[in-house]
């Protein structure tokens, strides 16, 4: 019986580049996608001298993942998603930052896009499963037959934060074939597999914005709409005086220090955002401290549900270790209440929680 066809979602970069070589080495019947998101050019006057740098998606990019899957000798095709996108991911990204919350635009392109829209795209040229450069591991657990998603075995290029929103659909059919390397390994394979971009940088930064100013291209997007522009507002400390005025809600996040546009003699940071009045409110580092928070929109992967509480690890950003907490049904639907068992940091709305058992995702949702 011949093997079923793999779509391998390759980005121009040097991990989806290994993952199709190294499943065309296997002899596994490979087809190369790459996603067209984000025209480049959209904004012009933001893509500053030299071209941006350090983001995927581009059109350098394509260019690149069509030269990997010709030396690799796959077919390979690029799938036009930039309607999707804006809709899913860019528009809801302004839309946060206009409304005091600080996005994840990664996190819902692979909710709504690279597991969604690219399964679909997918099936359509035969495919009935993916493959990724996502560093991740993906399991079935036999006692509950639920597909569990791992943690990868580098914890410093882990992506599971990013993944928790994988149905267990979505899961059941794709694969992340570099979860149990190192980076430095994935490296070294790609020399050894002859990838032609096996020197290639990484990608790092969101790929719509191209100057690396999120405020900016808040802005500019806004303006291009014809939409209303942002509105100022007031900074103000902890009692509400006011102590400057600012652009907008959307120049800053929870926990922020810099550019407050604020002298009191000693530090101050964001401690609230409030989008209906204008106002920042900021305050000591010790003001940002905080135990108790509320998650919705949620996902659940190792577990069908939460009916009663549960002892986890919680990661509440990107760069944070997971630290110990409880989570509990809240008395709001479709909410979970999480409880740290000491205070964290800038708890920040707009990002994701997701909770862990050891290496285990349980699953995650969105801090209110």
């Amino acid at each position: 019986m011949a093997e079923e066809l793999i779509a391998v979602a390759m980005s121009g970069g040097v991990d989806s580049s290994v993952v199709a070589a190294l499943l065309h080495s296997e002899q596994r019947p490979v087809v190369g996608m790459t996603m067209q998101l984000w025209n480049q050019q959209r904004i012009p006057e933001l893509i500053p001298e030299g071209g941006a740098s350090g983001r995927c998606c581009s059109l350098d990019d394509v260019y690149d993942a069509r030269r990997v899957a010709q030396s690799v000798g796959i077919p390979f095709y690029v799938v036009n998603f930039e309607d999707r996108f804006e809709q899913e991911v860019v528009a809801p990204f302004v839309a946060d930052y206009v409304s005091g919350r600080t996005p994840i635009p990664c996190t819902i392109c692979n909710n709504l896009i690279k597991f969604d829209q690219f399964l679909d795209m997918a099936k359509q040229v035969g495919a009935e499963t993916i493959a990724t450069g996502h560093y991740a591991r993906i399991e079935q657990d036999a006692s509950t037959g639920r597909w569990l998603l791992r943690k990868g075995v580098d914890e410093s290029r882990d992506q599971s934060y990013f993944l928790f929103g994988l149905t267990q659909d979505q899961l059941s059919r794709s694969s992340f074939p570099l979860g149990g390397m190192q980076k430095d390994e994935v490296r070294a394979l790609a020399k050894k597999l002859n990838v032609p971009v096996a020197d290639k940088g990484e990608s790092r930064e969101i790929c719509f914005v191209p100057n690396g100013d999120y405020a900016q291209f808040v802005e500019k997007y806004l303006e291009q709409k014809g939409g209303e522009a942002v509105s100022q507002g007031v900074v103000v400390d902890s009692e509400g005086r006011a102590l400057a005025e600012h652009g907008g809600v959307h120049r800053f996040t929870v926990g922020q220090r810099k550019g407050l546009g604020v002298a009191l003699g000693k530090p101050a940071y964001v401690t609230e955002i409030r989008p209906a009045t204008g106002e920042v409110v900021v305050g000591s580092k010790e003001a940002l401290n905080k135990t108790i928070f509320e998650v919705d929109r949620l996902n659940w992967i190792s577990i069908a549900q939460l009916d009663a509480p549960l002892r986890v690890e919680a990661k509440i950003r990107y760069q944070f270790r997971p630290r110990s907490a409880t989570i509990r049904p809240s008395d709001t639907p479709g909410r979970v209440v999480v409880e740290f068992d000491a205070a964290q940091i800038a708890i920040t709305p707009g990002q994701a929680a997701v909770f862990y058992h050891g290496d285990v995702v349980v699953g995650g949702g969105w801090i209110v």
